[in-house]
């Protein structure tokens, strides 16, 4: 019931800033300046570069417009934006598993969209390493949208809407699989969080309370080995001390490398907007941050672990969680959220 509630008032908030927005003019309209961007203060070079695959206000539209058709998928039900929902900075809200056509049930909690310019390998396990790649693995999971890409091109050439977006994007009707997979990363690729109250602190904009203050400090001591500023993770891999799910039987990064030493190892997970990212962790075994640090707080006592960065975390008393979970929600970034760009409106 109380995730119930905390989901609509979230949905209010994310509507009502998005009604705001909207009064501004045609939301889904695009120009060259909303898609115009600058590396943000404080992060590094990106990883992928738009040298090869040039932002434009078409190619941005048609990503969108991918996106969100459920034309992608295999029965015409599910879309990227089924699992990546915008209000949840494009995680799942309320799903412990990834949902595909026909009802099927995945083996992993679905991650959210952001920063991915940023990023060496996606997926739970690191098994793609490319941005423009990324998209091939929920397209044709029998589990997701199980769809084939020569069905898919022949779907998106027969649609009266698609050949005048790939005609306004790359100057001709031709519908190939590198067009579709470099408009899509166009469109997730803009997916910056970089303007949370956090971030609005480090450029001297606003303030933290005492009590966020004390988190950011506790993090900073406990944390963020893992989840270092600016994106709050190493992006790299750990096992971090959960018990295999007896059910699911997932070994984690090992079923890509094949390495023994790589077993329930998964990749840290950024912590942008971790207060609307809810359920926790690669299965989504946990709904609530409280759930997340009481794991962390009890690791200490766990004689098994061989990450040296687990056992120094330490016990945490209640207090401790209060100010870490205060601290946190200081990462939710509802310029993101709110944005009206990654939207698709009817």
């Amino acid at each position: 019931m109380k995730n119930s509630r905390a989901l609509l008032a979230n949905l209010l908030l994310w509507a009502a800033g998005l009604l705001l927005m909207s009064l501004a003019g045609d939301p889904n309209t695009i120009t060259s300046k909303h898609v115009a961007w600058k590396t943000p203060k404080g992060f590094p070079p990106p990883v992928y570069r738009f040298k090869d695959n040039p932002v434009s206000p078409a190619g941005f539209v048609l990503g969108r417009a991918l996106f969100y058709d459920p034309l992608l998928s295999r029965d015409s039900t599910i879309s990227c934006a089924t699992c990546h929902q915008a209000f949840a900075a494009f995680a799942h809200i309320d799903h412990r598993l990834s949902h595909g056509i026909e009802g099927r049930i995945g083996t992993r909690n679905v991650p959210p969209l952001q920063n991915l310019l940023w990023s060496n390998h996606f997926m739970w396990d690191g098994g793609v390493n490319h941005l423009e790649v990324q998209p091939l693995n929920p397209l044709t999971h029998p589990d997701e949208m199980n769809e084939t890409l020569p069905r898919l091109l022949a779907k998106l050439q027969q649609s009266p809407r698609y050949p005048a977006l790939f005609a306004a994007a790359y100057g001709d009707t031709a519908i190939r699989t590198e067009r579709v997979l470099k408009a899509l990363a166009q469109f997730t690729g803009l997916l910056i969080s970089a303007n949370a109250k956090y971030d609005q602190y480090l450029r001297h904009e606003t303030t933290l309370s005492e009590q966020e203050l004390k988190g950011l400090r506790l993090f900073e001591q406990k944390c963020s080995s893992c989840h270092p500023a600016p994106f709050f993770t190493t992006r790299g891999f750990a096992n971090n001390g959960l018990p295999p799910d007896s059910l699911l039987q997932d070994i984690g990064r090992q079923k890509i490398t094949g390495r023994p030493e790589d077993r329930y190892q998964f990749s840290i997970p950024s912590l942008r907007n971790v207060e609307v990212t809810y359920p926790y962790m690669h299965d989504g075994r946990m709904d609530k941050l409280w759930q997340v640090l009481g794991h962390y707080s009890r690791l200490a006592t766990d004689t098994t672990l061989t990450d040296a960065r687990l056992r120094a975390i330490g016990p945490l008393s209640a207090n401790e969680q209060v100010d870490l979970v205060a601290f946190l929600r200081t990462l939710t970034d509802r310029t993101f959220l709110y944005d009206r760009r990654f939207i698709m409106y009817p």
